[in-house]
């Protein structure tokens, strides 16, 4: 809030009075989704997404990460230095972090939080995305056909757990050029002016379970350095199914999926069918857990060692905040036009099954 000290009280009551006018608009606008779509999405956030990358891109380390970090310090010493007179007006510092929280609130759905309330991508695809318990089963025997000869024909051994042979820097590339790839199908995927990075915070993101995320303020895709390979390409490409302006997690699990599976190289192709199967087979499991044991039993040995790498990774980060960063997450999915919170990640099994019946395996 030092950034503020030299603005006048009146500027600061309108500055916090304004949060209750932009309430009601955003809610306005989530009621308005072909008009989010044309004129917000497909309108001001392209030149805004293009215009940051184009900006943060190039440096190789998260800038949005250092604001971060310097926006956290500045308010630590905010709090320090004027403690006595927080503690003697109270009402003047509830004032500031409301003037705050609303230039903050303004400024998240200017440059990306606006996606929230846009067209679902299943309208891009032309696709309904609430099939029936036999098509998931359907696409699940696929997957699972898919992924054993996927991982037979890199390994030669059915047994063997798959390596991936690149590192983080060349899954980057890979993905961007997947998206290269994937615009001839689906232009409205078109990926521009490229800013992924590692997290600088890997170690916490891991700890609050955390793959990745996107930088709304920057538009930098942030990915968990510390995640194991094997998931590492579907998560670059799911946050950058953020940045080209889709923010419903099922869907951007989707875009994550579907740019790795399409890509040429036969790794990215089998992390990406293991990981739909994954999905796929939590599916089964919640409707017939019989069912899913007798399609787990069909999985070859090695991708079973692949899921293993991902639950060991998962166990060694376990703790007690963890669930409490969950909740909090949840309830800003809910606040932002996803009411099935997290679980709205799961939901990614009713696209993969619609783009499928149009695109076969």
């Amino acid at each position: 809030m030092a950034i503020f000290e030299g603005m006048n009280n009146k500027l600061r009551n309108v500055i916090a009075l304004s949060i209750i006018l932009q309430y009601f608009l955003v809610k306005w606008l989530a009621g308005q989704p072909e008009w989010v779509e044309k004129y917000y999405s497909n309108g001001l956030y392209p030149i805004v997404s293009k215009f940051f990358r184009l900006l943060f891109g190039w440096i190789p380390f998260s800038v949005g990460e250092i604001i971060y970090t310097l926006l956290v310090i500045l308010a630590l010493r905010y709090v320090i230095r004027y403690r006595k007179r927080i503690k003697t007006k109270p009402l003047v510092f509830l004032r500031d972090v409301v003037m705050v929280f609303s230039v903050f609130y303004f400024t998240f759905h200017i440059v990306w939080g606006l996606n929230y309330y846009r067209e679902p991508i299943s309208k891009n695809l032309g696709i309904v995305d609430r099939p029936d318990y036999e098509d998931v089963l359907a696409l699940t025997k696929e997957l699972l056909v898919k992924t054993n000869t996927l991982q037979f024909q890199i390994t030669g051994d059915s047994t063997q757990m798959v390596q991936v042979p690149y590192d983080k820097n060349e899954v980057f590339k890979k993905t961007i050029q997947g998206y290269k790839n994937l615009k001839k199908q689906l232009p409205f995927l078109d990926y521009e002016r490229p800013s992924i990075k590692k997290s600088m915070f890997s170690t916490l993101s891991s700890y609050m379970g955390i793959g990745g995320y996107l930088n709304p303020f920057t538009n930098e895709a942030q990915v968990n350095a510390l995640t194991p390979i094997f998931r590492f390409p579907v998560i670059s490409g799911h946050e950058v199914g953020h940045q080209v302006g889709y923010s419903a997690e099922n869907e951007t699990n989707f875009i994550g999926y579907l740019v790795t599976l399409k890509n040429s190289d036969p790794y990215f192709q089998y992390v990406a069918a293991a990981y739909g199967l994954n999905h796929c087979l939590n599916a089964v499991f919640r409707t017939d857990e019989a069912r899913f044991e007798a399609m787990y039993a069909q999985l070859n040995e090695g991708t079973k060692k692949n899921y293993q790498e991902l639950r060991d990774f998962n166990e060694a980060y376990k703790n007690s905040i963890e669930p409490m960063f969950e909740s909090v997450f949840n309830a800003f999915l809910k606040a932002n036009n996803q009411i099935d919170g997290i679980k709205s990640y799961s939901r990614v099994v009713y696209l993969m099954v619609g783009y499928h019946e149009l695109n076969p395996l």
